[in-house]
C-alpha cells in the first residue's frame, strides 16, 4: 500500500510540473505572467509532500492493513489526484474566486480522507499501536479542516486571502510531529 501510494503521489507531482509551460520569449519579463501558475505549483507541491511525509510516518507505525484501510487509502488518493486539476485551474486563472474555492474544497476533502485513513488504521491497530495516543487528539488536523472550510467562502471575498490561508496551513505542517518521529526511532 505504501509503495502504491508513493507512486501515485510521484505521478501527481509529475503531472503538475507538466503544466508549467515554458515561455517563448527569452526575457525575464516573459516569466511574470507565469507567477500565479508557479505559486499554485509550489503550494500544491508542498501539500503533496506533506501528505507523502505524513502517510509514510503513519504507515511505518502500522504492521498490517485490511480492506477498510485499503479503501480509506484509495479515498485519500482520489482527493489527492484532483490536486493537479485544481492547481492548474487556479494558476491559469490568476487565483480567481471559483478556482481558489475549488482548490480549498479539494484540500478539505483530502484532509477529511486522511483523517478517515488514520481512524481506520487506529481501529485496526487499537491494541498494539503506540501511535494511538499521539493521533487521537490531532489538533493540527482539526485546525487545517477549519481553515480549509473558512477559505472556500473567503475565496469569493478575497481569493488571495484564501491562498494565504492555504499557505499558512502548509507552513503549519512543514515540521513533522516530533513525538511520532521519536516513537518511530525507538
Amino acid at each position: 500500500m505504501e509503495a502504491f501510494s508513493d507512486g501515485v503521489i510521484a505521478i501527481l507531482i509529475t503531472i503538475m510540473v507538466l503544466d508549467l509551460k515554458v515561455p517563448h520569449d527569452v526575457s525575464v519579463d516573459a516569466l511574470l505572467p507565469l507567477t500565479p501558475v508557479f505559486l499554485s505549483y509550489v503550494l500544491s507541491f508542498v501539500f503533496l509532500a506533506i501528505y507523502w511525509n505524513n502517510h509514510h510516518h503513519l504507515l511505518q507505525a502500522m504492521k498490517y492493513v485490511n480492506a477498510q484501510v485499503l479503501w480509506a487509502n484509495a479515498h485519500l488518493l482520489f482527493w489527492l489526484s484532483l490536486i493537479p486539476f485544481a492547481t492548474a485551474w487556479m494558476g491559469e486563472n490568476g487565483f480567481a474566486p471559483w478556482p481558489v474555492a475549488l482548490y480549498g474544497a479539494v484540500l478539505f476533502c483530502a484532509g477529511v480522507a486522511f483523517s478517515i485513513l488514520v481512524r481506520a488504521l487506529l481501529t485496526l491497530h487499537s491494541r498494539e499501536s503506540n501511535l494511538a495516543p499521539l493521533l487521537q487528539r490531532d489538533v493540527r488536523s482539526s485546525i487545517s479542516l477549519i481553515c480549509y472550510a473558512a477559505a472556500v467562502p473567503l475565496a469569493f471575498v478575497n481569493s488571495w486571502a484564501s491562498g494565504l490561508l492555504y499557505a499558512l496551513v502548509s507552513l503549519m505542517w512543514l515540521v513533522p510531529n516530533r513525538r511520532i518521529e521519536q516513537m518511530l526511532n525507538r
